[in-house]
């Protein structure tokens, strides 16, 4: 199965498409979809949730963790 027919194309750049990262809260607890990323490096676009408010567009620092 491919890729862009698994995840929703991304509005921005129609070239890529969002993935979903997951993440670990406070307590320990995996919040999954934590935040949605376009894998067009070039776009950038970005969709994520914090305390649950939502933030569009914020760059992410890249790291290797």
């Amino acid at each position: 199965m491919e890729v862009d027919k698994i995840y929703p194309p991304c509005q921005k750049c129609s070239k890529g498409v969002l993935i979903p990262l997951s993440d670990y809260g406070r307590e320990g607890a995996t919040i999954i979809f934590k935040a949605w990323v376009c894998t067009n490096p070039e776009c950038c676009y970005s969709l994520r949730i914090d305390n649950g408010e939502v933030s569009i567009g914020k760059v992410s620092n890249h790291s290797l963790k």
